[in-house]
């Protein structure tokens, strides 16, 4: 008689994405994967959240630690009573465990053998980040934006304040596209704005706006250009010293359609863009 295996756990789903199953059960993990695509389609969407994560927040990984946190770490001759230390002790080590995960869950590259396998992307620079704060955020049910479309006038003050000029938000309603609300993001050397919209369907669109005088070598001023990062299709293009990005999983004529629209509001005059 054959031996009956467990059942597959959502505990194990997620060990298996993070590259911390057991090996006696990778087996029946992949088997239970390729008799349910749906699965596997939705492992591979965390494998790219977690990956799309570490890439968009580098720069901030990469900050230099501020010395009064060097100061902090630095061994101290004990003023408390011993159980006040254990206690002290304690609370460090809890600290430092759950850091420790977080990071360390943010950084494996864990292997979906039966996952479909992300194209070697062809963006470079605010292009590519805009991609991949698309795929970070656009999944998101409960909080897709950090202030609501309700507050526009707060977004908009508050993103103008912080990227040091004034933004406009295009208005995307009368092609289709409701405005969700926006958020800050930390760019390559500085902050960036998102703001995303979705359709009748619940389909999203994100306008990543930089204004850290980005460049496109070998391109004409205003030229639009097209680029892909596995399913997300994005238009981006340089006006003046700010770089803008639209991205979605919407055909590239669709895209097309609304980022001239968006150029159109943003560039009041401006003559049409060329699609690269």
């Amino acid at each position: 008689m054959t031996p009956e295996h467990p059942p597959i756990t959502e505990a194990e789903l997620q060990a298996y994405t993070d590259g911390q199953l057991a090996p006696e059960r990778q087996d029946a993990v992949q088997a239970y994967l390729a008799q349910h695509p749906d699965e596997a389609r939705r492992l591979a969407a965390y494998r790219a959240q977690t990956r799309g994560l570490r890439t968009l927040f580098a720069p901030v990984l990469a900050e230099t630690l501020p010395p009064r946190l060097v100061r902090a770490a630095l061994p101290r001759v004990p003023t408390t009573p011993w159980y006040g230390q254990r206690l002290a002790a304690g609370v460090a080590i809890a600290v430092v465990s759950a850091a420790s995960a977080w990071f360390v869950r943010g950084h494996v590259e864990p292997t979906l053998a039966l996952a479909p396998q992300a194209a070697q992307p062809a963006l470079t620079g605010f292009a590519l980040r805009a991609a991949v704060a698309h795929v970070v955020f656009s999944p998101e049910v409960r909080h897709p934006v950090e202030v609501s479309a309700d507050q526009e006038q707060h977004l908009v003050a508050w993103l103008s304040k912080r990227l040091g000029t004034a933004v406009t938000v295009p208005s995307l309603q009368p092609i289709g596209y409701a405005l969700l609300g926006g958020r800050l993001l930390p760019g390559d050397s500085g902050p960036v704005a998102q703001f995303m919209y979705a359709d009748a369907s619940g389909q999203r669109l994100t306008l990543y706006l930089t204004h850290e005088a980005p460049t496109l070598p070998h391109q004409p001023a205003t030229a639009f250009q097209f680029g892909q990062d596995g399913p997300v299709n994005v238009f981006y293009w340089v006006d003046k010293s700010f770089g803008y990005a639209l991205s979605g999983s919407v055909p590239k004529p669709e895209l097309a359609r609304v980022a001239h629209e968006v150029y159109r509001q943003l560039v009041p005059g401006g003559a049409g863009l060329s699609d690269k």
